[in-house]
C-alpha cells in the first residue's frame, strides 16, 4: 500500500514537473494547471483577454458566463502596469459584439466569483468578439462583493444614526399632536406654493437670464467700476469734511422756503389779479400768431412776399414791374401809420383836394365821404 502511494505521489511530480516545462510560468496550486470538464476547451473555441481593475479573490480555471450559462473559464491572470489582464477561454459558439462588458460577480452569496461577460447596455453594439479581442479597462468593472456589502449595512446600523430614527419619530409625533389640522393646512399652502412657483418658471427663468445678462455687463465694465470703487471713499471723505457747511445750507434753504411762502401768501391777491390781467394780452398775442408768421415771413425778403418770391425770381434773373405810389397819402399810410406824424401828409393832400374819394387811408376811418370839409382845401 505505501508503495502504491509512493508511485502515486512520484508520478504525480513527473506530471507536475512535464507540465511546468510545457509553458507554465510559476506554480500557483492546481489553479495552474488546466483541469478537465471545463467549458471552453471544444473545437473552434478562441481566446481574449480582458483589463480588470481588480481580480479579487478569483483564480485561474474560474469560469466565464454569459447571463446564467458558463461559456468558458480564465487561462491566465497576470500584472500589466497597475491592474490585471485576464485571458479567457471561450466557446466557439459565444455570440457577443467586440465592445462587451467584463464584470466580476459572485456565482451564490457564498459562492465562487466568476467573470460576467454582457453586451453594452447604453451604447450600441459593435462588431463581434473573436480570437484576440481585448476589453479595454473602460469596459470592465465589478458587483458589490459580499465584504462590501455588510461593510456598507454595518456603517448605516452602528454608525448611520438609525437607532436615532424612533426618537425623531417620537419628537415629530410630539410635535403635530393635537395639530393635524394646522398641519393639513400648512400641506395645502405648500401644495399652492409650490404651483405658484411652478407657474412662475418662466418669469424665474427670464429673470435669471436677466441676471446674467448685467452679470456679464458689470465684468466688462469692471475697470470702470474699479476706478468708480477707487473714486468713492475720496468723493465721501470731501462729504464728510464738508458736512457742516451742507448742514448750513440745508438750513438756509429751508429759510429761504419759509420765506418764499409768506411772500406767496401775502401777494397771492396780487398775483391772482395780474394773472387775469395778462391773460387778455396772451390771448391777442395768441390772435395775432397768424399774422405775425406771416410778417417774419416779409422781413427777409422785404419789399417782396417770401410766398410769391419764386414767381419772378428763376434761377439767375428775374423779370418785374413795379408800379411806385408816391402819393402823400400812400406814404403816409405806409410809412407813417401808428407814428407821431400820421395823418399830416394826407390831410396836406387833402386841403390839395387829391385824395377824398380816391385813396382812402386810416386818417379818413372808413369812409372818405364823411371825412370834415375845410373851405380852403382847394377846387
Amino acid at each position: 500500500m505505501i508503495v502504491r502511494r509512493a508511485a502515486s505521489l512520484a508520478m504525480l511530480l513527473v506530471v507536475v514537473a512535464a507540465s511546468s516545462g510545457c509553458g507554465i510560468d510559476t506554480w500557483q496550486g492546481l489553479n495552474s494547471l488546466p483541469l478537465p470538464g471545463t467549458q471552453g476547451g471544444g473545437p473552434g473555441s478562441f481566446v481574449i483577454q480582458a483589463e480588470m481593475p481588480d481580480v479579487n479573490n478569483i483564480q485561474p480555471n474560474s469560469r466565464v458566463r454569459v447571463g446564467d450559462a458558463t461559456v468558458g473559464h480564465i487561462t491566465k491572470i497576470e500584472l500589466e502596469g497597475w491592474h490585471a489582464l485576464v485571458t479567457m477561454r471561450l466557446d466557439g459558439d459565444v455570440d457577443l459584439p467586440d465592445n462587451a462588458i467584463a464584470t466580476i460577480g459572485l456565482t451564490s452569496i457564498l459562492g465562487s466569483q466568476h467573470i460576467e461577460l454582457s453586451a453594452p447596455a447604453d451604447t450600441p453594439p459593435q462588431g463581434r468578439l473573436h480570437a484576440g479581442s481585448r476589453i479595454p479597462l473602460s469596459h470592465a468593472g465589478a458587483y458589490p462583493t459580499v465584504e462590501q456589502t455588510l461593510a456598507a449595512v454595518s456603517t448605516v446600523l452602528n454608525g448611520g444614526g438609525l437607532a436615532q430614527v424612533q426618537d425623531i419619530t417620537e419628537a415629530f409625533s410630539t410635535a403635530f399632536r393635537g395639530r393635524e389640522e394646522d398641519l393639513r393646512s400648512l400641506i395645502g399652502q405648500l401644495d399652492t406654493f409650490a404651483g405658484n412657483v411652478n407657474d412662475q418658471t418662466d418669469d424665474i427663468i427670464a429673470a435669471t437670464d436677466s441676471l446674467n445678462r448685467l452679470t456679464g455687463v458689470l465684468a466688462a465694465n469692471r475697470p470702470v467700476l474699479d476706478q468708480a470703487l477707487k473714486t468713492v471713499p475720496e468723493a465721501l471723505a470731501v462729504l464728510n469734511n464738508e458736512r457742516d457747511n451742507l448742514v448750513q445750507a440745508a438750513d438756509q434753504l429751508g429759510k429761504f422756503s419759509n420765506l418764499v411762502v409768506s411772500s406767496v401768501g401775502q401777494s397771492k391777491a396780487n398775483l391772482i389779479k395780474e394773472l387775469k390781467d395778462i391773460g387778455p394780452v396772451l390771448e391777442s398775442l395768441a390772435n395775432a400768431g397768424p399774422s405775425m408768421t406771416r410778417a417774419l415771413s416779409l422781413i427777409p425778403t422785404f419789399p417782396f412776399p417770401n410766398e410769391t418770391i419764386e414767381n419772378w425770381q428763376r434761377g439767375d434773373y428775374a423779370n418785374m414791374t413795379a408800379v411806385v405810389d408816391l402819393t402823400l397819402s400812400r406814404i403816409d399810410q405806409g410809412l407813417f401809420t401808428g407814428t407821431r406824424w400820421e395823418g399830416n401828409l394826407t390831410e396836406l393832400e387833402m386841403q390839395w383836394g387829391r385824395t377824398i374819394g380816391q385813396f382812402p387811408s386810416p386818417y379818413t376811418k372808413s369812409n372818405p365821404l364823411v371825412a370834415p370839409y375845410n373851405f380852403d382845401q382847394g377846387p
